[in-house]
């Protein structure tokens, strides 16, 4: 339940600090006082997207902040798989919206996202505003009746689990055919292109091999005379190298007897004439290898024109990308030639799966056709007792064709009002007075299934006044005792402010230059005088006062 709200420069809001009772509790106020406002600071801490314009003119922030009280350990798991401290008596949401538009939230003062905010926030608190009765338009608002009062939650989240493999394999199934067709239909030229890359017979690195021979081809008669070259003026020539280094080697060795150092420049003179021999005698035999061979050259140059046609044609640059796309072409053909087994495997797999999904569907069916006769029998003894005796109330199941994220399920509540007239559509023959008894009724019916918290009406009682009125409040006092819960209601109607356990009242204080909302705890004295002001206006009067005490004594 919700121990204590605090707010900081919100709206109208500049400082609030109030403590919240258990048990069903009211809050009053004229219209404009700031219960809107508070109920905006409430949705920010539920996870609701931050607007930098309502915090405070002036203020370059606001923080809202509330403590609750997790009477049992269902949450538990939620903070063990979060990593926030679990604490049970005391459980801080914190949210801080700045001027920038940028925002923080805290659980337990722990950095939150507003993901977690909003998974937790769910499970603590529910807010039904007047607009919310428009969810009974809403084909899955009464799909959750049925299935919150059914305890579908587990088998849901199987089904939808399931539901989502079936829609992948589906999808995947679809792709696959698709794609088969276009691939059958360019299965031709697939195997055209194949084979061409084929009989070229390619080679990684041919081509480079091959533009380096014909380098040389083109050029065999320049080579092979400079190789002969300068083979001879290194061993043929009158003056060549080698006969140099012999006659220097000669010299040399008539003063090595009487001078030391020459034994070094003798050794790297021999040094040099066994390495430069070595390289005239390489030179002479590569001259001799170099050979003009004009069919070699027309082999070459014909070879690389087709790999050059091929890599043009197929948009690459190299041999190893048409091998790339060789593989890949191939690879194509395979499945073309493997489709037909493919396919049947992935129909298989959809068959399966939609098989248990029509398994699954069938259990949430058969579940919900059993909390929909659950649902009947309390609407139409709740809707009694709020002064519609003679009430018609039913749950309209149908099977649709294919499958939903919620089964296969569609639901219309129908309703009448009145003895002998024909069910139609809830939401196109309630009025407004109806159609919140009929909210009341039913969030009446979830909030003990769902087991929540705390829940907060914001004038529900719209359209209804007097007894009704005051049956309505009964129920809400109920709602409190059969399950240890927090109700809070928003009202304007006396009969319904004076039996709350607490009572509660916004109000707004013009000052020199802004005006603020304030809420306040009533005593007993306040309380007595807030009910007569709703009863009779403005101007108190006795009677509205001893009225006011007679509806708080029958509390």
């Amino acid at each position: 339940m919700l121990k204590t709200l605090i707010v900081h420069n919100y709206s109208l809001i500049e400082e609030l600090h109030i403590d919240f009772q258990g048990g069903f509790s009211v809050i009053t106020g004229e219209t404009g006082a700031g219960k809107s406002i508070m109920l905006g600071a409430l949705g920010l801490l539920l996870g609701q997207r931050a607007d930098s314009k309502a915090i405070r003119n002036g203020a370059s922030k606001c923080i809202i902040e509330g403590h609750f009280c997790l009477n049992s350990n269902r949450l538990k798991s939620f903070f063990e798989e979060n990593e926030f401290d679990f604490e049970p008596d005391d459980c801080i949401i914190r949210r801080e919206v700045y001027a920038s538009g940028k925002s923080r939230a805290f659980i337990n003062d722990t950095p939150a996202q507003l993901s977690q905010l909003k998974e937790l926030g769910e499970q603590l608190i529910d807010i039904h505003s007047q607009h919310k009765n428009l969810l009974l338009n809403k084909e899955d608002f009464q799909l959750e009746v049925l299935d919150i009062m059914a305890q579908n939650e587990s088998l849901l989240q199987d089904y939808r689990q399931n539901y989502t493999l079936f829609r992948k394999l589906q999808k995947e199934l679809d792709s696959c055919r698709e794609q088969a067709h276009k691939d059958q239909e360019e299965e031709d030229f697939l195997n055209f292109q194949f084979n061409q890359l084929e009989e070229a017979n390619l080679h990684d690195g041919e081509q480079e091999e091959l533009e380096e021979e014909l380098d040389v081809l083109s050029h065999a008669e320049e080579i092979k005379e400079a190789l002969y070259a300068g083979s001879s003026l290194l061993m043929e020539s009158e003056s060549n190298i080698l006969q140099q280094l012999k006659e220097s080697q000669s010299i040399l060795r008539n003063i090595e007897s009487v001078y030391a150092p020459v034994q070094e420049w003798l050794e790297r003179l021999e040094s040099s004439y066994i390495e430069l021999k070595d390289i005239a005698q390489d030179l002479e035999s590569q001259s001799e290898d170099i050979e003009f061979n004009p069919a070699r050259l027309e082999f070459v140059n014909e070879r690389l024109n087709t790999l050059y046609s091929l890599e043009k044609k197929h948009g690459k640059e190299t041999v190893s990308e048409l091998l790339v796309l060789k593989e890949e072409l191939q690879q194509k053909l395979d499945l073309i030639n493997n489709s037909d087994e493919i396919l049947l495997q992935l129909e298989e797999k959809v068959k399966a799966q939609k098989s248990k999904l029509n398994v699954l569907a069938g259990k949430i069916t058969k579940s919900r056709e059993k909390s929909a006769k659950t649902v009947i029998e309390k609407m139409i003894s709740t809707l009694g007792n709020l002064g519609m005796p003679n009430v018609q109330f039913q749950v309209q199941l149908t099977s649709t064709k294919d499958f939903k994220s919620t089964g296969t399920d569609e639901v219309c509540f129908l309703f009448n009002a009145n003895k002998g007239g024909a069910l139609q559509d809830l939401s196109a023959v309630a009025s407004g007075g109806e159609i919140a008894r009929v909210m009341l009724s039913l969030k009446s019916l979830m909030a003990g299934a769902a087991d929540l918290p705390t829940l907060i009406f914001d004038e529900i009682d719209t359209g209804v006044s007097g007894s009704i009125a005051e049956k309505m409040a009964i129920i809400m006092q109920q709602m409190c005792k059969a399950e240890d819960r927090q109700v809070i209601s928003i009202t304007h109607l006396p009969q319904i402010a004076a039996k709350g356990n607490a009572h509660y009242k916004v109000y707004k204080e013009d000052r020199q230059d802004r005006t603020v909302s304030h809420i306040i705890e009533l005593n007993t004295d306040e309380r007595i005088h807030e009910i007569a002001h709703m009863l009779s206006g403005e101007q108190l009067t006795d009677a509205a006062i001893n009225n006011a005490k007679e509806l708080l004594k029958a509390n």
